[in-house]
C-alpha cells in the first residue's frame, strides 16, 4: 500500500484503484441543511430505495423524502404493525418483515427482492442500536456488532446483484461521531473475554460502519456500486431508548425548559437536518465517481488523527484501508460468505 499526503488529507492507493480523498467538496450545504434542501430539484423517478429502520426517527424522514422525490421505497421492518402505523400517511411504500438480528430473515428478504426482479439504486443502512446492555444474537455475536455491522454486511451481500443491475447504485451506512470511542478490537470483537462496555461496543460498531463503506467502495466501484458512511448529527430519537434522561441531559440535549435542544452548530439537529447527509450521499451529483468517504453536514468530512480534540471529522482508525480489508475478511468468515 502506498500512502501519499496532500495538504491536510490522505489519498490511499490500493492496487490500481484510488479512493476518494477525505476532503471537503465545499458542497454549499451545512449543519442546518434539511432533507428537503438536499433533494430540491432532484428527481428519483424510477429509482428503488431500501431503507432499514425506515419507519422510525431518521429512517422515517428518509423514507418520506425519498418518496416525495419520486423513488419507490422499500422498508424492512421488525414490527410490521408499528411500521404500517408510522408510514400510513406515505404513499407507495412497501414494508416487509425483517429482523436484523436473524440471518435467516435477512436472507429471506434478499430472496424476496430477487424474486421481484427489481434493481436497487439506493441502500441505506439506517437501523441500529446504541449503548444497550450486553446482548447476543442467535449465533452468539455481540448485539451492536451483529445488528449495526454484520446485518448490513449480510444484507448488502444478498442484494449485491440487484445493486449491480442498477448501474450506479449507492450504499449509505449510518456511522456516528461515536466511532471516536473505539477502533475495532480484532482480537475480541465480540467481548468474549474483555469487560463489556456499552459505549465501546457502540463505538466499535460505528467504526465498523465507516470501514465497511471504505472497503465496499474499493471492491464494488468497478461494478457500478459506490458506498459512503455518514454521521447524521446528534438527534434525540428512539435510538436513545437505553439511556436515562440524566444521561441524555449530560449530552446537552435538553434546553433550559426541558425540551429537546436544536442547535446544529453544536451538532444537535432536528430530524429533517439529521436525515440530510445520508440523502445527500444517496443522490448528489457532486458525488458521481466518488465513494468510500465518511461524510457529515452534507459534505465529505476532514480526516483527523486519533488525539485531535476537534469533534468533527473521521478518525484515522475508521479510514484505514488495511483495517477495512481486515474487517471485511473477518465479516466474510463470520457470515460464511464471499462478497465482492
Amino acid at each position: 500500500m502506498i500512502v501519499r499526503v496532500f495538504r491536510r488529507y490522505r489519498v490511499f492507493k490500493i492496487g490500481a484503484r484510488m479512493t476518494t480523498p477525505q476532503f471537503s467538496l465545499n458542497s454549499g450545504f451545512n449543519a442546518f441543511t434539511t432533507a428537503q434542501d438536499v433533494l430540491s430539484g432532484i428527481s428519483l423517478e424510477g429509482k428503488v430505495a431500501i431503507v432499514t429502520g425506515g419507519y422510525s426517527g431518521l429512517g422515517a424522514e428518509m423514507t418520506k423524502a425519498l418518496q416525495n422525490a419520486g423513488a419507490d421505497v422499500i422498508v424492512p421492518a421488525r414490527s410490521l404493525d408499528k411500521a404500517k402505523a408510522a408510514l400510513a400517511a406515505i404513499d407507495k411504500v412497501e414494508i416487509f418483515p425483517v429482523d436484523l438480528a436473524d440471518s435467516a430473515a435477512i436472507d429471506a428478504f434478499a430472496d424476496r427482492m430477487h424474486q421481484s426482479r427489481r434493481h436497487v439504486d439506493i441502500l441505506i443502512h439506517s437501523a441500529g442500536i446504541m449503548a444497550s446492555p450486553l446482548g447476543r444474537d442467535t449465533r452468539g455475536r455481540e448485539m451492536h456488532f451483529a445488528v449495526n455491522h454484520l446485518a448490513p454486511f449480510r444484507l448488502t451481500a444478498g442484494l449485491l446483484p440487484l445493486l449491480e443491475a442498477a448501474n450506479g447504485a449507492r450504499i449509505i451506512a449510518l456511522s456516528s461521531r461515536a466511532h471516536r470511542l473505539a477502533a475495532i478490537d480484532f482480537t475480541d470483537p465480540q467481548f468474549q473475554t474483555r469487560p463489556y462496555d456499552p459505549w465501546k461496543a457502540y463505538g466499535q460498531s460505528k467504526t465498523a460502519n465507516a470501514l465497511f463503506a471504505l472497503e465496499a467502495d474499493r471492491r464494488l466501484s468497478s461494478r457500478g456500486v459506490r458506498a459512503f458512511s455518514v454521521h447524521p448529527g446528534s438527534i434525540l430519537t428512539d435510538l436513545a431508548r437505553h439511556l436515562t434522561r440524566e444521561q441524555i441531559a449530560a449530552f446537552g440535549a435538553y434546553d433550559e425548559n426541558g425540551g429537546v435542544r436544536i442547535d446544529p452548530e453544536r451538532d444537535l439537529k432536528s430530524i429533517p437536518q439529521g436525515a440530510a447527509t445520508a440523502l445527500w450521499c444517496a443522490s448528489s451529483p457532486m458525488l458521481a465517481e466518488k465513494g468510500g468517504v465518511y461524510c457529515e453536514n452534507c459534505d465529505i468530512a476532514p480526516l483527523r488523527e486519533g488525539d485531535d480534540p476537534r469533534p468533527e471529522g473521521v478518525r484515522t482508525w475508521a479510514a484505514d484501508p488495511e483495517a477495512a480489508r481486515q474487517l471485511w475478511t473477518m465479516s466474510e468468515e463470520l457470515e460464511a460468505l464471499s462478497v465482492g
